[in-house]
């Protein structure tokens, strides 16, 4: 006999709101008593099993089991589509799972096996225990849609985190998007679980949210890696486990070197506009087509229908080539977390676990960042944990709650930029944030992340008027749970990955940004020093002649460089918003522009700190930045353009090989003034320092058109001092003033040095100099 189920019962999972839906659905065996069990597919004894299904499509619906192939007819059950029978006592005993057979109403058959015949135990209590307290390092292994196998049968397992949910369902290809077919199970926590046999890499889903008020969402999977193209919004299963990757040295070497104390120049890049294609060239495609999902190569929006972005492995044979013949150490990607407006440039996120498909999968990102660490070039995620997009299928609102955001929208709501903020007093938000960024470190092997808007996390007035903000609970401004966060996240970046990069857009006074948690600093270990970028883009914008009255702005950053480890940006932020690009900015005639754009960049190098700066600066560009077109590599058919990428290339190069100029960036003992106190001429001078007593340099910057003959500045030994560099070289269009490959030191004290030099300083020129220790005086053996 089998057991009797109510209407209400079968009503409850026809609307996908039964709170416990493999209480009914699946195999359950029947026991003596006449009552059905919990357990499905196990045990012995009994009166045999009974099967109930629910498949909104289906007229007709049988079991074949595994043992005899026998079909075992099921019949409608307070729902023609609600279907249940009698299956012999053998089922149960084979212990193997069965499969359903179902007819459409148009004679169409489909054979698979029931979901609610597999019981996973994927995600447990220990789960439960460490996202509950927002310490699940790999959440991500968790959550998600992964390829699994069960009982020996191939499928997908799905997890979701949306605790007020009334019911959800996994849609996609492979229910043909029916809603009611897969609907999950909740456990503790307010996870929903489902195990799809037969589901397969590149089977598009998504969620159907049925929240407490009866609203229907479909979400794109929050710990999903990867998505359709845009405007799409489905996710793609997908295994990111199936590259092999090559550059095992590489991590090992990073793990265990310093990246304070090495060179770091960074080109800042956004993939999407740096170089396109035309339509019909065809994509780079993997050698072995191995992909579930062959890249279709993606149109530029309406403002270049005839160009297409290039893919993740074009750009490996294009951009990093470029990027090493300019010099650089590392690329920075702008976000590359999935977005559904190109012209967001990344920045409001609705796929944080998913690289963009613009560019192609995930094994194709894969690809390039191997080839970055293959030919020597370190990696850097722009991350952005401050925000993120409104979109109908993402985040916001997610199980018809505020999930991800505050509640208040006084502290959740970003107006200034029409976003959503992350609720950082939330563990398991936490934990969704954390867990990020180590996904990105894990499974793409980056090698650092700039994050992104820091001070829009730490202050909760920011972009906010008065009356819009709501104070913490001190009532100050400051936004006690994100620094925090901000802390355990570095904290845990560190444990788990040493030698990274942890770098900090933060653009106010907040102390310590880039000290250690222990000392009560937020842990990252470096910060954009972003009052450097705009007091000496103030004065280079400036006419020559008014930089005497503003010589502050040159040397002012330096009284504070020592509060931080400071990274000197010229970015993409400095030429968009009608700006201009960073060479239009520059006053003067069309020579005296790329001069300055010289001696900016000769003073940027020679200054302590790391370097980034962002795409185009090379070429010259005369207009700001478009996300929606690309660099314009004609220019280098002007020379002045092409002298000014060589001068960039050079710059790098020189840098790189002196450990004066990176090697004691941030010790004080690495930095010397000889004199920042010649306002009248526009000039300073100082020394860099390596780790060794006797490794130094010495930079002299003219920071007008106007040259300098015999200026005589200190020097701390006798000997000859080697011009290693001059931004007034002839080869990078300079007017070739300098002083003859180099200059012997005076016994001649001054600027509190015993010795000194006697220079020509060029026009708008940066020269530096080294002590050749090996050079004698003429008639001295």
């Amino acid at each position: 006999m089998i057991p009797s189920l109510s209407p209400e019962q079968v009503e409850l999972v026809v609307q996908n709101r039964h709170p416990d839906p493999f209480s009914l659905l699946g195999c359950h065996r029947l026991l003596a008593s006449g009552s059905a069990s919990e357990v499905a597919l196990a045990g012995s004894g009994g009166e045999g099993w009974v099967v109930r299904t629910y498949l909104p499509q289906a007229v007709a619906v049988g079991v074949v089991t595994g043992d005899d192939g026998e079909d075992y007819p099921l019949t409608p059950r307070h729902h023609p589509h609600f279907f249940e029978g009698p299956i012999a006592a053998e089922l149960g005993r084979s212990g193997r799972p069965y499969q359903l057979r179902l007819e459409t109403a148009t004679g169409q058959q489909q054979i698979f096996y029931d979901p609610y015949g597999f019981r996973s135990d994927y995600w447990t209590d220990d789960d439960r225990t460490l996202f509950q307290a927002g310490k699940h390092l790999r959440l991500y292994d968790k959550l998600g849609a992964h390829p699994l196998t069960l009982e020996g049968i191939a499928g997908v397992y799905f997890a979701l985190w949306a605790p007020a949910a009334l019911g959800v369902s996994i849609i996609g290809d492979v229910n043909q998007w029916q809603g009611r077919q897969h609907q999950m199970q909740p456990t503790a926590a307010g996870i929903w679980i489902l195990f799809i046999p037969g589901c397969d890499l590149g089977d598009r889903y998504q969620y159907e949210v049925q929240t407490a008020q009866g609203q229907i969402y479909q979400k794109s999977d929050p710990v999903g890696f990867y998505h359709e193209v845009r405007p799409r919004t489905a996710s793609i299963v997908t295994d990111l486990d199936r590259y092999t990757w090559q550059d095992g040295d590489w991590l090992q070497q990073r793990g265990q070197r310093d990246p304070l104390s090495q060179p770091i120049a960074i080109y800042e890049v956004h993939l999407g506009s740096w170089r396109h294609t035309a339509t019909e060239d065809p994509p780079l495609l993997p050698s072995d087509r191995s992909t579930p999902i062959p890249f279709v190569p993606v149109p530029i929006s309406g403002y270049q229908p005839r160009s297409r972005f290039l893919s993740y492995r074009e750009l490996a044979h294009s951009l990093i080539p470029y990027v090493l013949e300019l010099g650089y150490t590392h690329v920075e990607l702008l976000p590359l977390a999935e977005h559904p407006f190109d012209g967001s440039w990344g920045y409001q996120v609705t796929g944080y676990y998913a690289p963009t498909s613009r560019f192609g999968d995930p094994e194709g990102l894969m690809y390039f960042i191997d080839q970055c660490h293959h030919q020597g070039l370190g990696v850097i995620l722009d991350w952005v944990p401050g925000h993120f997009a409104k979109d109908e299928h993402g985040l916001g609102d997610f199980d018809g709650t505020p999930l991800y955001e505050y509640a208040d929208p006084r502290k959740g709501q970003q107006p200034e930029w029409g976003t959503l903020v992350f609720d950082y007093d939330r563990p398991e938000v936490r934990n969704f944030l954390i867990a990020n960024a180590l996904f990105w470190f894990d499974k793409y092997h980056i090698d650092g992340i700039r994050v992104d808007a820091v001070a829009s996390m730490l202050y909760l007035d920011y972009g906010r008027k008065a009356g819009e903000w709501v104070t913490n609970q001190y009532g100050g401004r400051e936004n006690i749970e994100a620094a925090d966060f901000l802390r355990q996240l570095n904290q845990v970046l560190f444990s788990q990955f040493p030698g990274i990069l942890s770098i900090a857009e933060e653009s106010t006074v907040w102390p310590m940004v880039s000290w250690p948690t222990y000392v009560g600093g937020l842990g990252f270990n470096a910060k954009w020093n972003l009052g450097w970028t705009h007091d000496v883009l103030d004065y280079f914008t400036m006419e020559p002649g008014l930089r005497q009255f503003h010589h502050n702005n040159v040397t002012f950053p330096m009284w504070y460089h020592h509060s931080e480890n400071f990274m000197l940006v010229l970015s993409h932020d400095d030429v968009v918003r009608g700006q201009g690009s960073i060479l239009s900015k520059m006053p003067g005639d069309e020579w005296q522009k790329f001069a300055n754009v010289r001696c900016l960049c000769g003073f940027m190098y020679a200054h302590p700190g790391k370097k980034t700066l962002f795409m185009g600066l090379e070429l010259g560009q005369w207009e700001e930045w478009n996300v929606w077109g690309d660099l314009n590599q004609q220019l280098l058919k002007d020379p002045l353009h092409h002298q000014l990428k060589r001068f960039l290339q050079d710059l790098n190069h020189l840098y790189r090989s002196q450990p004066a100029l990176y090697s004691q960036d941030f010790q004080e003992s690495g930095f010397d003034w000889i004199d920042c106190s010649d306002n009248r001429h526009s000039v300073i001078s100082f020394l860099r320092r390596g780790a060794d007593p006797q490794d130094f340099g010495v930079v002299v910057c003219n920071f007008t058109p106007q040259p300098h003959a015999h200026y005589r500045i200190g020097v701390p030994e006798f000997g000859f001092y080697t011009e290693l560099f001059n931004s007034d070289a002839r080869e990078y269009g300079g007017s070739n003033m300098g002083n003859l490959g180099g200059k012997w030191a005076e016994e001649w004290p001054f600027h509190n040095h015993p010795y000194s030099l006697d220079l020509c300083l060029p026009p708008l020129g940066v020269l530096m100099f080294r002590l050749d220790r090996d050079r004698q005086p003429y008639g001295q053996d």
